[in-house]
């Protein structure tokens, strides 16, 4: 089933503006909502990529006031990280965009559907948005994604590039 909306989560908002990807989030999906921690998060550094654009960018939405559900409250996870899952765990149809390792478990504890930034680049080039990933990923790791070696291959085999 095709990716239709993103609650994206802070690392991945400010990895993508950092690399210069960030223009892949409107291609790829039809909505991408920031949770209200998460938008906190990302504009608190005045001078920061993400913090300067993101208020400006038409693509990006907040969303309202996010009940904490108390199965996610109980991972003791980030803020940003707390607030995503919960809205996905109450809009089923809705995909969170995350990448750290602990609120990763937590999704799938609790059958969370979730998509990493790298993921994310994958999914561009199978949707003919890039041309290879091998730039993408590098730029990624140079914004600060920590992206292993042989998740990197795996990365490019599933993206036909291994």
């Amino acid at each position: 089933m095709p990716i239709k909306t993103v609650v994206v989560n802070s690392s991945p908002l400010i990895t993508l503006y950092n690399s210069q990807l960030v223009d892949l989030l409107p291609q790829l999906f039809g909505t991408i909502q920031v949770p209200p921690a998460v938008w906190r998060e990302v504009t608190a550094y005045k001078a920061d990529a993400a913090a300067q654009s993101l208020p400006q960018s038409t693509w990006a939405s907040q969303t309202g006031t996010v009940a904490i559900h108390p199965s996610i409250a109980a991972w003791d996870l980030g803020a940003g990280e707390t607030e995503v899952l919960s809205y996905v765990l109450a809009h089923p149809d809705h995909t969170a965009m995350i990448d750290d390792a602990a609120a990763r478990r937590c999704a799938v504890s609790l059958n969370i559907s979730t998509l990493g930034t790298a993921g994310m680049v994958v999914l561009a080039k199978r949707r003919g948005f890039i041309s290879s990933i091998g730039e993408p990923l590098q730029a990624l790791r140079n914004a600060g994604l920590w992206l292993a070696d042989d998740l990197v291959q795996l990365l490019k085999k599933q993206a036909g590039e291994e």
